[in-house]
């Protein structure tokens, strides 16, 4: 038999391989379509299955393939905008994979649509690392590497289907604990930088969370989604559940629809804090976001390293938070919040109000000014007074026009947190009393099984801080006074209402404490948790040049090691030599191994007369083997080929 090989960009796919070949594929985009937006997602799959369709049998013409992927580019810009991040590149590698099979024929062709696939389970962790993007890529790679191991049972002439489909998964394990111990080696020993060698383009579209800016039903998605904001484990003092104001960014500017984060905040001093005596100690446990504002619970009394206090107290970060981050912190219960006179410049920006709009809530602001004097706190609870009385919460909210508020407080006085919030503030300044709002999340829910409290998103919440000569910024939550139960209300409170949520809450808590725990150990192991890895073994925090060191002599170790094993059975190239030759071994191990110099023919009547009985089944298959190897021309009688392997791998001595 010729041992020369077929190109193999002229071994077609057969029905079975170009099916497998698919399923990778598709295994390998999976993940990466869970994380996009889930309408580009859709579209995406849909036009993979379609494409895969029509090139079944032959591959599209090239002006096709050209306008699938021109139309696909054009949705996802479509989709997403004209700025480029990484969940839009994602989305780009996405859409070219679906295209691939239009133009996937060959055994290169497969290994071609493989290669790229591959790298689609490793840009889902650019977007997110939750474990089911682990699961979902390891599962991923072992589709590939079966199908790979069938283009290459399909180029060398041996079918896949004489080896059951446990033997190859078994083979992937195989070669997959090989890589495992270099795996474990860099993930624990390769240093770890505290800032990397490059950086990495920002998302096109932001995750759900608190922004640096706030408008009419800017939160609406946030109230629906129930997915975690942020994790809190006190030490020591626990708050109660109405003191958890966790306080975000701080919106001084308004422009007669936006409240916006004051830009000048984070370069004026610090407002000082006079805490009372109860204070707490806490980690947070802070989600991505992709943004630079963090959340503390209300008022933090110091930055925790690698952020920083704004004059308003709300905490900002250097880098945008891309994955999940770990703050200790000390918050209190405050006795006054700021100097006792607001300076001008501050008073100043904390009266302003756009001109021309809501003519009706200046007016009655003014009024009230006029019947209080100068008591602001009167003013205040007159505002509260009448919130209780006349005004109702909902989500269900009406698009206002140019005097958003003069339509709330007059006309709708239905609303939800920010309406409540926004008008109160623009009512109090109307009144010349200087006031703000803070966005941020209120209540939290606990978890027994971890023993943490978990903020949600749709915790989040928007409330005032007014400023009192007594008592300097004192929030006052005016939805809170028309609807306790909706600031606090959490996941927990629903399920509490019976059925089967409720009996279910057991579960939740148990997944999200694995889940935690995979934020914990995995996602959170850093550069200084790695440098204090070996110190419960008493050598103190290992410098990178050690750990340097240490990765490298696994790592070479790990690979001689691979060679060795892989060394020992060398993989002919001929399947028939690679049967003939297991064979061969079989028999060594009864003293009756073939020569070197033996031909297959000779030995099998040697072993047919040194047996007791003879073995006319060896001597048969060693006249098969001969006339295969040496008489028989590549491409003829293939079933012929088929029946000898079958035969070759069954026959025991």
């Amino acid at each position: 038999m010729s041992s020369t090989r077929i190109s193999s960009t002229r071994i077609r796919l057969d029905p079975r391989s170009r099916a497998t070949v698919l399923i990778a594929g598709a295994a390998c985009v999976l993940p990466l379509l869970l994380r996009l937006e889930p309408k580009l997602a859709i579209g995406t799959a849909v036009a993979g299955v379609a494409v895969a369709i029509g090139a079944w049998r032959r591959p599209l013409p090239a002006w096709l393939r050209v306008m699938l992927a021109l139309g696909l580019a054009v949705a996802v810009f479509a989709t997403m905008g004209v700025n480029f991040g990484r969940d839009t590149g994602c989305a780009i590698l996405a859409a070219m994979l679906a295209v691939k099979p239009a133009e996937t024929d060959s055994v290169r062709d497969g290994r071609s649509l493989l290669g790229f696939a591959l790298f689609a389970p490793f840009a889902t962790f650019l977007l997110d690392q939750v474990p089911l993007s682990l699961v979902l890529g390891l599962v991923a790679v072992v589709c590939a590497l079966l199908a790979m191991q069938r283009l290459s049972d399909l180029e060398s002439g041996e079918l896949q289907d004489e080896v059951a489909w446990w033997k190859r998964l078994a083979g992937v394990g195989r070669m997959l604990a090989l890589g495992l111990p270099i795996a474990l080696a860099a993930f624990w020993l390769f240093p770890r930088l505290a800032t990397p060698l490059w950086g990495v383009p920002d998302r096109a579209q932001a995750r759900p969370g608190l922004a640096d800016s706030m408008s009419p039903s800017d939160w609406e998605d946030m109230a629906l989604d129930d997915t975690p904001a942020a994790r809190v484990r006190f030490f020591g003092n626990t708050p109660s559940q109405s003191q958890m104001y966790f306080r975000g960014p701080v919106f001084s500017d308004y422009d007669g629809r936006t409240w916006s984060r004051a830009r000048w905040a984070v370069a004026y001093p610090v407002a000082p804090v006079r805490s009372g005596r109860t204070r707490w100690d806490y980690e947070l446990s802070m989600e991505p976001t992709d943004r630079r504002q963090l959340v503390a619970l209300d008022v933090p009394l110091a930055a925790p390293a690698n952020a920083f206090l704004g004059e308003d107290r709300a905490l900002r970060v250097e880098r945008p938070l891309d994955s999940v981050t770990r703050w200790r912190m000390r918050s209190g219960e405050v006795a006054r919040f700021g100097d006792t006179t607001l300076a001008p410049f501050l008073r100043t920006r904390n009266l302003a109000l756009p001109e021309g709009f809501n003519p009706r809530t200046v007016a009655l602001a003014r009024q009230w000014r006029q019947d209080a004097g100068t008591d602001d706190a009167a003013i205040v609870n007159r505002a509260l007074d009448w919130i209780r009385r006349d005004f109702g919460y909902t989500l269900q909210i009406t698009l206002a026009g140019r005097n958003a508020v003069d339509q709330f407080l007059f006309v709708d006085k239905r609303g939800y947190c920010e309406q409540f919030a926004g008008s109160f503030v623009v009512l109090m300044r109307a009144a010349g009393i200087p006031a703000r709002v803070v966005g941020g999340y209120a209540g939290a829910e606990y978890n027994a099984v971890g023993e943490y409290w978990v903020v949600r998103r749709s915790d989040a919440h928007a409330w005032a801080e007014v400023w009192l000569a007594d008592r300097g910024w004192t929030r006052i939550d005016p939805t809170a006074a028309v609807a306790p139960e909706n600031v606090f209300d959490t996941l927990a409170d629903r399920r509490a209402d019976g059925g089967l949520m409720a009996s279910l809450q057991p579960v939740w808590d148990v997944g999200d404490w694995a889940l935690n725990g995979w934020n914990e150990f995995v996602l959170g192991f850093n550069a200084e948790r790695q440098r204090a890895l070996f110190r419960p073994f008493g050598l103190g925090d290992i410098d990178t040049e050690l750990l340097l060191m240490l990765f490298s002599l696994i790592a070479l170790t790990c690979l001689a090691a691979t060679v060795w094993l892989l060394s020992r059975d060398a993989r002919e190239r001929d399947p028939l030599l690679r049967a003939w030759h297991r064979l061969g071994r079989r028999y060594a191990k009864l003293g009756l191994a073939r020569a070197p110099h033996e031909p297959a023919l000779d030995w099998a009547r040697r072993v047919d007369r040194a047996r007791t009985g003879g073995d006319a089944a060896l001597r048969a298959l060693g006249e098969r083997f001969s006339r295969w190897r040496y008489g028989v021309r590549r491409g003829e009688a293939v079933e012929g080929l088929n029946a000898l392997l079958r035969d070759l791998r069954a026959h025991r001595p």
